[in-house]
């Protein structure tokens, strides 16, 4: 299909966008019409001329990715999913934007709509994304050919996307990375909700793209043929692209363009009407004229072609099975040689950090995936997330150094994960887990298989004091719904979390590990106890109380029971790695765990979370104020985490 040039016909085209943007908008009474009215020229010549992709085939490997950064600005999706074609939208849907059980949701959530790469709203989550999705599409061409892996990846921001600080982190890996297949369209109005973007910045965004090796560009963004011709000077580009359109907010409205008044409310039903008029709209709502719905119907069918090519190609390459194994989500199946792996742990009695036995379980499990896609945000020796395998240049690239850039590097992983063909990995200290909050919910929102690293994950840290330590952030991360927050004791429970976290395809994990080595506490390893979440190391039939501990505190509640032995008092040992697998036990499996003995609750973080498993007259160790420097044997007998001193505690309350 030719290049549409005819600027009265793309007008039209445009103005569809905006008049049902405006119904829906009005109709709901809520969302945010500066957008879609500001961007629909540019949107038009972007979808009808320029991008890569099918409605009937939205799943294509091969298609380009459109990824609304600006997540605010949804009806401009929602109003080209349906006017282009996409069989899971009709205006029945649009309709319903913004309402409860509607796929057109305020800001657009993955799973919901084909249309939809990722979900958006969170500022600069989406431009981070697409990194992660444009360094899937350079690692697999490299791999596989450009004859089946030769596509685009466009992300339209904001200004308040690039106010976010994760723009800057995504902007400056981008451009080292040399991610010549990601365009950013800037909606360069220079309104944000409280006004003028003068009140809050003075950035140069041109000179600071440019700054991290940037091919940039700025056009009229309601002028076609400036649009075009931006579009086509980008085509050949060796460096990722910024193209800043400078446009006007609320395009058309005579009393509401050009000012925050049309970011983030309706325009109202009077000025809806009067915008309709002064942009030559003179359709009903929620209704497009007949040859401009066929025209964009015919625009949708654009990439039937493309996809019948493809598929030619696809059938007469010679790797065409490792392609599309490489995008299966595959589950790892215990082989003969697990087994081996694990008796030999034991055989050998292996002491060690947790970190070290993650890296020896990425060893082993990189042997039969050959989809990971590791990284660390700069501690690469101290997250112990690269192996042998590990290759960060080449064909066949399967690790990436993030840089001290935490925040992208999670949202990376999601755009990764969101663009298929990995399983992303990706490492940092547990208290920089803040750094990437966000973007972990959005792991769980969109239910993608991302295994995050989080190592030093206590006091036992040590010297580097309270600003490295967690304290608060195991049960901050255990908040998140559909997320497995894994916490293993031993080199044994490891390997088990991290089959756990490759196992669950619509879960992401969080893996907290040791800097301090750690003793074998597993001797059984037919199968994996750590998927019930908690599991007896020891139990007898005559205990009189309950440990239960995670990570480093279960080698000390080991320590504990020994004395408590020693003076005729027996108990139970609880490792519980995992409390969201726990949590979906039966009652009766969970009874028979928790036990009516005394519970006696030792992890070295924040306790908030273990009190719904406390009773009155049952103890918990934990730690309820930050940190110190120091040796991190020091340290956890300074803030109790000593077995005499516990010992001391427990015989004082149930046994004077």
């Amino acid at each position: 299909m030719k290049k549409i040039i005819d600027k009265i016909l793309l007008r039209e085209m445009a103005n569809a966008i905006r008049s049902l943007s405006m119904d829906a908008i009005e109709k709901s009474n809520s969302g945010h019409p500066g957008l879609p009215l500001g961007m629909a020229d540019v949107i038009t010549v972007l979808f009808s001329n320029y991008l890569k992709y099918n409605p009937l085939y939205p799943k294509w490997h091969d298609r380009d990715r459109f990824v609304l950064s600006a997540g605010h600005g949804s009806m401009l999706l929602y109003s080209l999913a349906y006017l282009t074609g996409y069989k899971d939208i009709n205006l029945n849907q649009i309709k319903k934007f913004r309402q409860l059980g509607s796929k057109t949701a305020g800001h657009p959530e993955y799973g919901l709509l084909d249309c939809i790469e990722t979900t958006t709203g969170p500022l600069g989550q989406g431009l981070a994304n697409a990194v992660g999705m444009a360094i899937s599409e350079k690692i697999l061409s490299k791999k596989f050919g450009k004859s089946i892996v030769d596509h685009k990846t466009w992300a339209l921001v904001g200004d308040g996307c690039l106010m976010e600080g994760i723009s800057q982190e995504a902007i400056s890996l981008a451009g080292h990375q040399k991610l010549k297949k990601l365009i950013v369209l800037f909606d360069d109005n220079g309104i944000s909700i409280d006004g003028s973007t003068s009140l809050t910045t003075s950035d140069n965004h041109i000179k600071r793209f440019e700054a991290s090796n940037w091919n940039t560009l700025q056009v009229n963004g309601h002028d076609f043929s400036e649009i075009h011709n931006a579009f086509k000077k980008i085509e050949n580009s060796t460096k990722p692209s910024l193209i800043a359109f400078k446009t006007i907010i609320g395009f058309g409205s005579p009393n509401k363009s050009g000012k925050s008044d049309s970011h983030g409310s309706p325009l109202g039903k009077n000025e809806t009407k009067i915008t309709k008029k002064a942009l030559g709209i003179n359709s009903k709502a929620f209704s497009v004229p007949e040859n401009i719905l066929k025209f964009w119907r015919k625009v949708g069918k654009r990439g039937e072609l493309e996809v019948k090519k493809w598929n030619g190609r696809l059938e007469k390459n010679k790797l065409k099975k490792e392609f599309l194994n490489q995008f299966k989500k595959k589950a790892y199946k215990r082989k003969k040689t697990t087994n081996t792996f694990l008796s030999n742990i034991v055989k050998n009695n292996i002491n060690e950090a947790t970190r070290k036995s993650s890296q020896n379980s990425i060893e082993f499990f990189s042997k039969y995936i050959d989809n990971f896609l590791g990284g660390s945000a700069d501690l690469t020796g101290s997250n112990l997330t690269k192996v042998s395998s590990s290759k960060s240049n080449g064909k066949k690239v399967n690790y990436i150094y993030y840089g001290v850039r935490e925040h992208l590097m999670a949202a990376a992983m999601n755009g990764i994960s969101l663009h298929g063909g990995f399983i992303a990995y990706g490492g940092t200290f547990l208290i920089f887990s803040d750094y990437c909050k966000n973007s972990i919910r959005l792991s769980a929102l969109m239910k993608q298989r991302v295994i995050y690293v989080f190592t030093h994950d206590s006091i036992g840290l040590g010297e580097d004091g309270p600003t490295h330590q967690p304290i608060e952030q195991l049960e901050g991360l255990r908040s998140i719904p559909n997320l497995l927050v894994l916490r293993p004791c031993d080199a044994i429970e490891t390997f088990e979390c991290w089959e756990i976290a490759i196992e669950e395809n619509k879960t992401p994990s969080a893996l907290i590990l040791s800097r301090q080595s750690l003793p074998l506490l597993r001797k059984k390893v037919n199968s994996n106890f750590s998927r019930k979440g908690a599991y007896f190391i020891k139990k007898n039939v005559k205990s009189k109380i309950t440990f239960i501990a995670t990570g480093s505190e279960v080698s000390l509640a080991k320590k504990v029971q020994d004395i408590l032995v020693k003076k005729n008092i027996l108990s139970n040992l609880v490792s519980m790695p995992c409390v969201e697998l726990f949590e979906k036990n039966t009652s009766t499996y969970k009874n028979k765990i928790l036990g009516n003995n005394p519970r006696i609750i030792i992890e070295a973080g924040s306790g908030d979370g273990w009190y719904k498993y406390l009773r009155e007259d049952d103890l918990i160790f934990s730690m309820e104020k930050f940190g110190e420097s120091g040796k991190a044997q020091e340290l956890f007998e300074y803030f109790g985490f000593e077995e005499n001193k516990i010992v001391k505690k427990i015989l004082e309350k149930y046994f004077k």
